[in-house]
């Protein structure tokens, strides 16, 4: 009986030693579609988080202490440049003003009779000359105190759009306490951090003067409707970042876009052979993209891929070269070190199945 076993078992480990050499690689029967990257200078469309910023927005503050006596204007209300928009009680200055215009009257007065007199040669010159300058002293004292009026008018320095009260009606304000903020929402400007690398890439591959569209994803994720273009660069990159400001600027006539608003710019970047695939060629595992790359045996090898950049189907890669063969169709029907056969189409011809267009 131990020696019929023992056959059976010597049996049954030369015949799954056999089958393992038959199939080391297993061969698929079906034949797949296999293509080669695309190798050509492109353009990618690169995504930045980015800053809304009114073009200006500026605090608006009392000039002097005073009780804050009237409120002209109402909190998210257009305002035109020069619109009076808040008073303080002005009875100091008012008494103050009045005191310098009498002043000045009086001193006009007396130097025009002293000029009537000097003129008959009644009184010298040098009492003309000090008269004189006490009218100029009059009238400079004049029209301080006519500033000092003007403080308690506050007018708005162009046209915007009114933020949220600091104060109110009868509040006894401190020289330079805020009263609001004034925002000017007709063209914003859009600030967003760009990697050095990036930066470089930008300086070297675009035409010095030529006018830069971008385009703005608003927090709704729908897109302005309005092209914007990219207007400087700041001077110094970030040592904690790595980055350096842009800043675009972008019409707002329709005045949807306010201050402290957050979205995403999106940019053309020029990379130059670059390596292009189609999206279907690719597969995911765990949040990383993956190609099936077949070698001169005929064998598939999962490869790992580097998206650099994202057109519509299309990809642009790291990790590939232009004669490399990838599965375009049927990757979901084999597994690393599969050996298959394939029909072979050109990228050119892959890429216009799907419709898309490589500039």
């Amino acid at each position: 009986m131990k020696k019929i076993v023992l056959i059976c078992a010597v049996l049954s480990l030369l015949t799954y030693s056999s089958c393992e050499s038959e199939h080391g690689h297993e061969e698929l029967e079906s034949t797949l579609i296999v293509t080669s990257p695309l190798q050509k200078d492109t353009l990618t469309s690169k995504k930045y988080v980015c800053q809304i910023h009114a073009i200006q927005h500026i605090e608006l503050r009392a000039l002097d202490e005073g009780y804050l006596q009237d409120i002209y204007v109402d909190e998210g209300q257009h305002v035109k440049k020069g619109q009076l928009m808040f008073k303080l009680m002005p009875l100091l200055y008012e008494a103050e003003l009045k005191k310098a215009q009498a002043e000045a009257e009086y001193a006009k007065i007396e130097y025009q009779n002293t000029k009537s007199l000097a003129d008959k040669d009644i009184v010298s010159a040098n009492e003309l000359a000090l008269t004189k300058a006490k009218l100029d002293k009059a009238l400079a004292e004049l029209n301080l105190a006519e500033v000092y009026m003007g403080f308690t008018e506050i007018k708005a320095p162009f046209d915007g759009i009114m933020d949220k009260f600091h104060a109110r009606q009868g509040s006894l304000l401190e020289e330079g306490e805020i009263l609001t903020i004034l925002s000017d929402n007709s063209e914003m400007w859009v600030y967003f951090n760009v990697p050095e690398a990036e930066y470089l890439d930008f300086m070297t591959s675009s035409k010095k003067d030529s006018l830069i569209q971008v385009k703005l994803q608003m927090a709704n994720h729908k897109f302005f409707p309005h092209i914007g273009h990219l207007q400087t660069i700041e001077a110094d990159f970030n040592n904690e970042t790595g980055n350096i400001a842009f800043r675009a600027v972008f019409p707002n006539p329709e005045g949807l876009l306010r201050h402290g608003e957050t979205g995403n710019i999106f940019m053309d970047v020029p990379i130059s052979d670059a390596i292009i695939i189609p999206q279907k060629a690719t597969f995911e595992i765990l949040e990383k993209k993956y190609v099936f790359v077949v070698d001169e045996d005929n064998i598939v090898h999962q490869t790992e891929l580097d998206i650099i950049g994202e057109m519509p189907d299309l990809f642009i890669v790291n990790g590939l070269k232009a004669t490399d063969k990838i599965v375009l169709d049927g990757i979901r029907k084999v597994s690393d070190g599969d050996e298959i056969k394939y029909d072979f189409v050109s990228p050119e011809e892959a890429i216009s199945d799907l419709d898309v267009y490589v500039e």
